[in-house]
């Protein structure tokens, strides 16, 4: 590959590749080499970093104002970490309206106040027109450790909660583009996961946010860490009529788009039935589901396998290609 692709920040295989190739050898550390998605620093403090370059910066359910906020907050949260503080950095177009500037940092500052965070330093450059495309933010998070995923912890039966329905968020960005002359009445699921913190003290082994990837990718990525398979029960994932509906129209697997307000977590086996009642008391956790289970009888340590609703298995890999570039 002599150039850049957009496959390369697609959260995939590509993206994976580049950052094990590239990322952890050229900056070779301990911390970096747990590839999590917040570094667990001495002191007790987890740090996390992201950029937001989303198109369009407005969508149904959100912006890219709370996209910033939400996206930093629950990678600390999956982490095993109480979020605290949020630097936020700006890069702006010369030339974007300044109604939508305000409009974005009322959003954040909402954002913020709901995560119950503090935007504690920041930085603000202006490009010329056409050098950007109205705004792009980087954020970095601070906060507080209160567990470590247990991944040594986890064994053959324990099951795999997913906290909602996945791919809204892509489905919602997509359709406000307007690039497949698709209606559908959809909202992006962004929002902050901090009602997840407890469930580390009360058993939660691991936990992830599904963003660029999908949940295909991210179990991948479990499995990859794993002694055992994982075994996925299609018809246990709550698909939202919505997202069923255009990706079969479209041809796209809903199993590889991208969310930003859901969850999937590993739980201890007796724990199970417990926890996935307390996750459905929340509102962001009513359509939770417990979709599959470690395993160690089907497949081989490291699959991910789908049963599918037809009754045969099919072997989910990590996404590939670019479904749908700038998402975030």
């Amino acid at each position: 590959m002599d150039k850049v692709s957009l496959e390369l920040g697609s959260g995939g295989k590509m993206m994976r590749d580049f950052i094990d190739q590239h990322i952890v050898k050229t900056f070779k550390n301990n911390l970096l080499e747990e590839l999590s998605d917040s570094a667990h620093l001495p002191l007790g403090i987890s740090f996390t970093t992201d950029s937001y370059v989303v198109d369009p910066i407005f969508f149904p359910g959100g912006d890219i104002g709370t996209l910033c906020i939400n996206g930093t907050v629950n990678d600390l949260v999956v982490s095993g970490a109480h979020p605290q503080y949020i630097s936020l950095s700006l890069i702006i177009e010369e030339g974007m309206p300044w109604e939508e500037l305000k409009k974005i940092l009322n959003s954040i500052s909402r954002s913020a106040r709901t995560a119950r965070v503090q935007i504690a330093t920041g930085d603000t450059k202006v490009v010329r027109q056409g050098q950007g495309d109205k705004i792009f933010i980087n954020t970095a998070g601070v906060g507080k450790i209160i567990a470590r995923p247990s991944l040594k912890e986890i064994n053959p039966g324990d099951p795999i909660i997913l906290t909602g329905p996945p791919g809204e968020h892509s489905l919602a960005v997509m359709l406000k583009r307007e690039d497949f002359g698709l209606e559908a009445e959809v909202e992006s699921d962004c929002a902050p996961l901090n009602f997840l913190l407890p469930f580390w003290e009360k058993g939660a082994l691991w936990m992830r946010d599904i963003t660029r990837g999908g949940l295909a990718t991210v179990l991948s990525e479990l499995g990859e860490k794993l002694p055992y398979s994982i075994l996925i029960q299609e018809e246990h994932i709550p698909l939202s009529r919505a997202v069923r509906g255009a990706t079969e129209l479209l041809g796209i697997d809903p199993l590889y788009l991208a969310c930003e307000g859901r969850a999937v977590l590993v739980v201890p086996q007796k724990k199970a039935p417990r926890l996935l009642e307390e996750i459905r008391k929340n509102e962001l956790g009513k359509q939770a589901q417990v979709i599959g289970r470690v395993d160690e009888k089907k497949g081989k340590p490291g699959e991910v396998l789908l049963s599918t609703i037809s009754g045969g298995l099919r072997l989910l890999e990590p996404l590939t290609s670019e479904l749908l570039p700038r998402i975030c």
